[in-house]
């Protein structure tokens, strides 16, 4: 297909000078609109005016430019069809043989601060998504292209003949991807502006691929990573990877979970993750002391684990760390020092995570033929809001513990169950039929730790069961939601036992 017009006009201009170059240079005549006009002429390269194509001027603040038989004609012709052509020929309209565009930077601008409905509207485009779309409905006669990254193989390709046909069909779904993309963003934003929330009534998530995987949950499982585009906030999908492997989908899943439990702290937090539930999270004074508890938690199942910190890795914690086989760590950033030791271990995938506030933030499943959508479980109970239900209050100490254990017991499968002392797990019982079997693996797991710790649920007690367990093993204080119709039997245990009892009112369910 050789290219003998190309109609040029894009908001992001970066190379389009050097295309036009290229393109004059190759005898193609370029015809341009507004800005993208003024750009090219002003670089010397010839180029005509859309107005002289059209014999029409542009009107309306330019919102009407394009949108003219001569234009669309001219791209929506199929050369081999003779009643196209006669058509053409009736009304004097050229053909177009490539169309380059890009849209109105509709995402860049709802993003500014203050931003009004009205100057959002007018960064709607019109008379560029109608080009796109038609130029890709031709592609079997018409090249449109909408990245300037591939400007440089699109010129390659002219200068060794022409742009094969299964270009112009990569190039023609990456069009309509494009526009697919925009109006998404469009409409997510419009429904923000009449008050739909997170959940309008249709729901149009736009996600790029950040990179294809070697394989999924197992070796016969194909796999790709994807980030959301438009809305998304900081998160692992931006993380930067510094140093070690390609990550596996597992690891993903791992980091994710790690990077969650210990955004939940203030001060230095450590967890160690096996398999999407913490084996170990400890806080300290020192990041290396938050560390040394969460591995001292269970070193058996740390090996091997994903690390997560909400602190920048400094060199004593580097150290520490480099005497574990761990597949990732994730965390804010890594001095210098922490750098050096770590990247000696050549396969540990080092990652620097934002970990600021994500507003907005969805969680979604999967179902077969659909979607299950909610608002992401940043809800938490201050202590202000709990309510004290046993004869005996906590003491403070415990309730430093019962507040510690109630953050981590959030991010493990249910039933969960977490035993914990001295600011640091010391059992925990993850995703098990009943919750009195997530406690007696929380108690096990704690041994004679149990005695004097505390425990926590991620839901209410059905039976008394799990607080005779907790009594036996020694724990002093539990914290649960409540809400069962059998908690005064619960209470009553409690009382019996001498436990502290405290409800939270919140329910932490991680399926």
């Amino acid at each position: 297909m050789k290219i003998q017009r190309a109609l040029i006009s894009v908001s992001d201009k970066t190379g389009v000078v050097e295309l036009a170059r290229a393109l004059h240079g190759m005898g193609v005549e370029i015809i341009s609109t507004g800005g993208t006009m003024k750009t090219i002429r002003e670089a010397g390269i010839p180029v005509v005016y859309v107005s002289e194509i059209t014999g029409f001027p542009e009107i309306m603040d330019g919102r009407v430019k394009t949108l003219n038989p001569y234009v669309h004609g001219g791209i929506l012709a199929i050369r081999g069809n003779a009643e196209h052509v006669k058509a053409m020929q009736e009304h004097n309209i050229r053909r177009i043989d490539m169309v380059v565009v890009n849209l109105y930077p509709f995402r860049q601008t709802i993003a500014k601060p203050g931003v009004t409905l009205a100057e959002a509207v007018e960064n709607i485009d019109i008379g560029g998504p109608a080009m796109i779309r038609a130029a890709a409905k031709n592609h079997a006669d018409v090249a449109v292209v909408v990245n300037p990254a591939r400007y440089g193989k699109i010129l390659e390709m002219l200068k060794a003949g022409e742009i094969s046909r299964e270009m112009r069909m990569e190039l023609a779904w990456e069009a309509f991807s494009h526009t697919a993309e925009y109006d998404a963003c469009i409409a997510r934003y419009l429904a923000g502006q009449l008050g739909q929330g997170q959940f309008p009534q249709s729901f149009q998530p736009v996600y790029e691929k950040v990179q294809d995987l070697r394989y999924g949950e197992n070796p016969h499982q194909q796999a790709a990573f994807y980030r959301e585009k438009y809305f998304g906030g900081p998160g692992i999908a931006s993380a930067r990877q510094l140093h070690g492997k390609e990550l596996s989908f597992n690891n993903i899943v791992d980091v994710e979970a790690a990077y969650a439990i210990v955004k939940e702290f203030t001060g230095p937090a450590a967890a160690i993750i096996k398999h999407t539930n913490p084996c170990g999270t400890g806080i300290g004074e020192t990041l290396a002391d938050a560390y040394a508890k969460a591995y001292e938690a269970d070193p058996v199942s740390a090996f091997g684990g994903i690390i997560g910190f909400n602190r920048p890795v400094d060199k004593a914690t580097a150290e520490a760390v480099s005497g574990l086989f761990a597949e990732a760590v994730v965390a804010p950033d890594y001095d210098e020092a922490a750098l050096a030791i770590l990247t000696q271990k050549k396969n540990v995938r080092l990652l620097a995570a934002d970990f600021g506030p994500a507003a907005g933030a969805v969680d979604m499943k999967k179902v077969s033929g659909g979607l299950l959508v909610q608002d992401a479980d940043l809800r938490d109970a201050a202590r202000s809001e709990m309510r004290v239900v046993s004869k005996r209050a906590p003491g403070e100490a415990e309730w430093r513990q019962l507040e510690f254990a109630w953050t981590v017991v959030k991010h493990v499968k249910s039933n969960a169950i977490v035993v914990a002392a001295g600011d640091r797990t010391l059992g925990v019982g993850a995703g098990q039929m009943n919750r009195v079997g997530a406690a007696n693996i929380a108690l096990a797991q704690a041994g004679e730790q149990a005695d004097g710790a505390v425990l926590a649920s991620d839901a209410f007690f059905p039976f008394r069961d799990t607080v005779d367990a907790a009594a036996k093993a020694g724990i002093t204080a539990i914290i649960q939601p409540g809400g069962s119709v059998r908690d005064e039997e619960s209470i009553q245990a409690a009382d019996e036992h001498g436990i502290a009892m405290v409800f939270t009112g919140v329910r932490h369910f991680k399926h």
